[in-house]
């Protein structure tokens, strides 16, 4: 092959690989010459490879985000399933949070968790049926069941091996909406009065990166009926199995007021029995804890405690006890 033929060879390689030597004029999209051309550096072609690929995993990721259930996973984009919470508002609150500094009250519910996780985890003496579902409810109403739900729960997202589910199976009256300042969406009951609708259609992503919602949703005169229903024992089954790194909170309604947590708490591996310093009677506490008999792993806690009695930096939550 001669020089000539070498060097139209090599020129043809170089064109087709969108590669210009010096001087050589491009052409616009008009077919006009623009002047010399100046050869793309390796950083900004590694620059527009980049691009492209962060293009291509967007449309990716827009595709995924069809999918009938969120990816349990750490972050969360913005969208209708998605929950921004205000930790000024937590902290003014008393809520645990992660900006929230090292405190009296972050300790005790570090213990409180600690039993609850390991019992979830099946390091317990006695592995426990569905123990990654956690009932949290009282005897009477006002004793702080959903400060404490709230508490645990966001105490357990800062756990670095788990993620955790907050469920408003307060359907009466549920609270968590107000708390956390979010608008309420469809929820619990929402799943269990329409077939069409899945978890993934009303699990809402947080702000706090292992954090999930679920609202209690559409209020229904036949709650009790419903959260006996079959529909009900299958949707706790998938949350129990699905996933395993997952600890499910149920902020429940009072034992004493409403048959609706009896029912939940057959449902459940652990019950956690808030009990207000001071007022609630050792007759309520004791009819209470005989409705939740049946559930394998049912633990009390103390709370309103006043500081001088548990040593409380909020003086709402005290010991387990």
């Amino acid at each position: 092959m001669s020089i000539i033929e070498e060097a139209s060879k090599r020129l043809q390689q170089l064109g087709n690989a969108d590669i210009h030597p010096p001087g050589k004029p491009e052409h616009t999209a008009g077919g006009k010459d623009e002047g010399p051309a100046r050869p793309d550096s390796i950083p900004q072609r590694v620059s527009r490879l980049a691009e492209t690929r962060h293009s291509a995993h967007a449309s990716s990721g827009a595709r995924q985000h069809g999918r009938m259930e969120p990816a349990w996973s750490d972050g969360a984009a913005a969208g209708p399933n998605f929950r921004q919470l205000d930790f000024g508002r937590l902290q003014t609150n008393g809520v645990i949070n992660p900006t929230l500094p090292d405190s009296q009250l972050l300790h005790e519910f570090r213990v409180v968790k600690r039993p609850l996780i390991q019992n979830a985890l099946g390091k317990s003496a006695s592995p426990v049926a569905n123990a990654n579902l956690i009932m949290v409810t009282s005897a009477l109403p006002g004793e702080g069941k959903t400060f404490v739900s709230l508490n645990l729960a966001m105490s357990i997202a800062m756990e670095v091996d788990h993620t955790v589910l907050l469920v408003d199976a307060d359907v009466l009256a549920p609270s968590i909406p107000r708390l956390l300042g979010i608008t309420p969406a469809k929820g619990l009951m929402d799943i269990l009065t329409e077939p069409d609708l899945d978890l993934g259609d009303v699990l809402l992503k947080t702000n706090v990166e292992r954090l999930s919602l679920v609202l209690a949703g559409t209020k229904h005169r036949r709650a009790s009926e419903l959260l006996a229903s079959e529909a009900m024992v299958s949707m706790l089954g998938e949350i129990a199995n699905r996933y395993p790194d997952r600890i499910v909170v149920f902020d429940s309604p009072p034992l004493l007021a409403t048959t609706e947590s009896r029912v939940l708490a057959s449902h459940m591996g652990q019950v956690v029995v808030v009990v207000e310093a001071e007022r609630t009677t050792h007759g309520a506490l004791e009819t209470a804890l005989a409705t939740v008999e049946s559930c394998p792993v049912v633990m009390t806690m103390l709370n309103k405690a006043s500081a001088s009695d548990v040593g409380s930096y909020y003086g709402y939550y005290g010991n387990a006890h």
